[in-house]
Parts: C-alpha cells; sequence; structure tokens
C-alpha cells in the first residue's frame, strides 16, 4: 500500500490513534543525531577503525541495546535526510530534493504529532530545514550549517524567525558539540512540563566538514597510523566501466576538489605521499570531532542517570547519512555506495529492548518516524510511507510481507562534489545503480548531463564494492530481475524514472 495519501495535510488536522500505552508506561525519546557520522567509524559496527576505540559512549549503547545491520538513507545528503525523518516520506513526496529544500511548521510531522500525544517537545542543535521548527514547543537551532566554535544559535522569542539569536561568546572557545549538550541539559533540568515525557531531538554539527574538533582533541590520535581501505590504492574495477571515476578524492585524482588541498597538504609532494598524508589529516580530524560528540552523549547518558530518568527513556543514535572515509578515494557522501548510503541506528530501552541485538532487516530513514511515534503510543498517519520496525528492535521477526529492498536516490547532479545524479535497488544481496546523470529541476545541479551508465554489485561475494559487475553477461538474468524489481519499488513510492 502505498502510504502519502494526504501530502499536504497540516499535522493540527490530524486524528491521532493512540495505541494501547498507557500514558505512565510512555517512555522518554532522546534522538541523538550527528552529522555525516559513518557507521563504520562507530567501534561497535566492528570496522577497520573499531580497533582505535573511536565511540567507547556509542559502543555502550549498542551493548545494552539494539543495532540495525541494515539501515540506510533515501537520499544521502543532509536537508533531504532530515526531510525525510521529519516527515515519513521519501524526497519526491516531501519536496525536498535537494540542500535549498524546506519544511514548514505545519510538514514538521514527527515534532506535531508528538506534542499532540502528550509529550514536551523539543529541538536544539543542527535543523539545517531552513524554516523555523515551529511545530516544537523549545527550539535552539544552529543557522544553516553554524559555526564550531563559539556557535551562533536561532531561538524562539518576541521578533519574527529568524532574528532572535544569542551567541557563546566565552574567553575560552566553546565548541559547538559542548555548546549543543550544555543547552540539552539545561532544557532538561529546566522543563516547564515535567509531568509529561519528553521529545528531545539533540542534532550535533560533528564529525560535518571542516572537522574542527575541540581543542582537547588536538593530540588524540597523535602517532597512531589510522588504518586505510584497500580501496584508496586499488579501484579495481569499482565505477564506471572504461571511462574515468566521478567524485572528489582523497589525493590527486580531482584536480579541482580533493582532501589533501582541504588538510594542506603540500602539492609539490608525490602522489603517494600527498595521498597517505591527506588521508591520515582527514581521519584524524574526523575521528577527534566523533571523539567530541561521543564525550558529550555521555554527558547525557550521565544527566538521565542522575535524575532517574534513564531507563525510562527510549535513547536512539543515529546520523543523518553515511560518509566516504577514503574507500575508492572518495571523501564526502552522496552516492548509493555502502559507505555513504548506509547509516547507523543504535536504540536502547531496557524495559523492552533486550541488550545485544543486531538485526538485519532491512531499513530506512522513511521508517524513523513511525518507529518513534509508535514507541510514544501513536499509530503513523496514513501519508507516511515508512513503517515502524518497534517490533522487530524488541526482537519479533519481521513481518512476511516486510520490504525486501531499499530505494535510493539522487538529486544533486555534479554539485559540489562531482557526482552525477543517480537512483537505484539495494537488497541483501545485490547493488543496481542507474547513474543518469539529469541535472532535470533539481536546485543546484549542474546543468552539464552526463552520459547514463549503470552499476551492478553482488555484495555477498563482493561487500566493498570492488567488481561492477554489469557487463558479465550471465549476469543478465539478474539485472533483468532487478530492473523490475526496482521498476516495481519505484511504482510503490511514487517515483518516475527520468
Amino acid at each position: 500500500m502505498i502510504r502519502f495519501l494526504f501530502f499536504g495535510l497540516g499535522c493540527a488536522s490530524i486524528s491521532l490513534a493512540v495505541g494501547s500505552v498507557r500514558a505512565e508506561q510512555r517512555p522518554n525519546i532522546l534522538y541523538i543525531m550527528s552529522d555525516d557520522h559513518a557507521a563504520h567509524a562507530i567501534g561497535a559496527y566492528g570496522g577497520r577503525l573499531a580497533a582505535l576505540d573511536p565511540t567507547p559512549t556509542i559502543d555502550r549503547l549498542a551493548r545494552e541495546g539494539a543495532l540495525l545491520t541494515n539501515c540506510f538513507c533515501t537520499n544521502s545528503i543532509c536537508t533531504p535526510s532530515r526531510a525525510t525523518i521529519m516527515t515519513g516520506q521519501y524526497s519526491h513526496v516531501n519536496g525536498v530534493t535537494t540542500l535549498s529544500g524546506r519544511i514548514e511548521g505545519d510538514r514538521q510531522h514527527l515534532a506535531e504529532l508528538m506534542k499532540n500525544a502528550g509529550y514536551e517537545t523539543a529541538m536544539v542543535g543542527k535543523w539545517h530545514l531552513k524554516a523555523e521548527p515551529a511545530a516544537f514547543d523549545f527550539y535552539t537551532v544552529l543557522p544553516g550549517q553554524g559555526f564550531y566554535f563559539n556557535p551562533v544559535f536561532r531561538v524562539r522569542g518576541p521578533k519574527p524567525w529568524p532574528e532572535n539569536e544569542f551567541r557563546f561568546n566565552t574567553y575560552d572557545s566553546k565548541h559547538s558539540s559542548d555548546a549543543i549538550t550544555d543547552i540539552s541539559l539545561k532544557w532538561l533540568r529546566t522543563r516547564k512540563q515535567k509531568d509529561k515525557p519528553f521529545f528531545l531531538m539533540h542534532h550535533f554539527k560533528a564529525p560535518h566538514d571542516n572537522f574542527e574538533n575541540a581543542e582537547r582533541y588536538d593530540w588524540l590520535y597523535a602517532g597512531v597510523d589510522v588504518p586505510e581501505p584497500d580501496s584508496l590504492w586499488n579501484r579495481g574495477n569499482h565505477g564506471p566501466v572504461g571511462r574515468e571515476p566521478f567524485g572528489t578524492s582523497v589525493g590527486k585524482r580531482n584536480e579541482r576538489r580533493n582532501m589533501g588541498d582541504h588538510m594542506f597538504v603540500d602539492d609539490r609532494l608525490p602522489d603517494e605521499s600527498y595521498k597517505r598524508k591527506a588521508y591520515q589529516r582527514y581521519l584524524k580530524k574526523f575521528l577527534r570531532c566523533v571523539r567530541g560528540v561521543d564525550d558529550n552523549v555521555a554527558r547525557l547518558i550521565d544527566h538521565l542517570d542522575e535524575s532517574g530518568e534513564l531507563d525510562n527513556t527510549l535513547i536512539v543514535y543515529t546520523a543523518d547519512q553515511g560518509f566516504m572515509l577514503g574507500e575508492h578515494d572518495y571523501i564526502d557522501k552522496r552516492w548509493m555506495y555502502e559507505p555513504s548510503l548506509r547509516m547507523p541506528f543504535i536504540a536502547r530501552y531496557p524495559k523492552s529492548i533486550p541488550a545485544g541485538r543486531k538485526p538485519d532487516f532491512i531499513a530506512n530513514n522513511v521508517d524513523f518516524a513511525p518507529t518513534l511515534l509508535q514507541a510514544a503510543g501513536v499509530d503513523a498517519p496514513d501519508f507516511m510511507q515508512g513503517r515502524s520496525f518497534l517490533s522487530m528492535l524488541q526482537g519479533e521477526p519481521a513481518p512476511t510481507d516486510w520490504p525486501e529492498a531499499t530505494y535510493y536516490r539522487y538529486w544533486m547532479h555534479m554539485a559540489h562534489h562531482d557526482n552525477p545524479a543517480h537512483l537505484g535497488i539495494r537488497t541483501r544481496d545485490w547493488k543496481l545503480i542507474y547513474f543518469y546523470g539529469q541535472p532535470l529541476d533539481a536546485p543546484g545541479a549542474v546543468d552539464k548531463p552526463t552520459d547514463p551508465y549503470w552499476e551492478l554489485y553482488d555484495l555477498r561475494s563482493d561487500p566493498e564494492e570492488m567488481n561492477n559487475l554489469i557487463r558479465d553477461a550471465s549476469l543478465a538474468p539478474q539485472v533483468a530481475a532487478l530492473k523490475s524489481q526496482l521498476d516495481d519499488l519505484m511504482a510503490e513510492v511514487g517515483d518516475k524514472m527520468p
């Protein structure tokens, strides 16, 4: 069933169906989201960086709760992902396909539904949806990307949005991760409706580029060689067959924009030395920002423990998408490749989520809002396209009609990081990507079409996506089946092939 029949409907007119969970049994909900924190940069996910112990606190949440191993983004870029989480709708339905999109107050469905269900609501940190977060009882948000140090915040006040603001001005620089946590902790301690459960969306700016860590982490990982992905040096048969690869790079492959230039590496160095130095600086700065996030998650947990609310709070940790950390010599996100497509999702609530679970059903960020709403005892409205996976977090098997694939589409053709527009399908075992290479009507896309091409990866034998099999004649039946499945999935979600 397609679940977006009332796309334009404001939440104020939605009739809520509150489930069997009584008000006194409903958990507080602390939704923590970082920016660009790839799953493989979380120790609990067991990637090549786990040996560096980058996230001891987030790993604790995973040990004490559930960690999704197949959670994916539907459009791997900041504003569209956040819009999908707020609306429960794919980008082509909520209208936020690029960084230019916005979600007005009457479409901030998740916040409004939580409020209508009796929750006190707050939004703190990176918002990035342009319009005022008016559906929340309380908000203190960064304007746009915001500053890493001594950040300015937009607040509710006597003047029209976005004129009310305050800035952290201190003798010693205040880092955004610390400042955002200070604000959330103050709200938790002083909120006005303590007879109600709370719904707090706590959004870090970190570890978004340009990876400015708090000064106390300047020497973290000094003298350490961060493990490199093999594909940083050997691309194999990855990418477009017989063509130069697209996308910005760690090394000098992309002369217009590469991480060596971002990291001020001497461009007179030989190519290999340049790439190696760029990678080490890149990863260390990224991981220093990650440690700042992890330490501030610990501050939130400590407060909940001290206030006696820890075990009555559903804590979710996620990111708005994944991130390329040198795989295939890529930086940034946007791609449908695994490091960019995959989202971390960890949930702790000991009253109903057994510790240590790692369910492997396929989920994506369209499903986040229905899941959080069900935890609050609210049925998701029909216009939300996702489905709640709360019961699977709690240990139940996936329903027999649970989706077997996830749909992806990226609109911002050749913008910023030279990624062609593309779409595709990802099943448990296969990934088929169509790089259609047209800007269409996407704001910010570069009006220079690229030749279309397909990529096919067998994720069972090639999880690192080293071998594009699209020209393997023996796989023609598999390609045809995946194209048919992609057509069906696009029709189900209401999108059309360009």
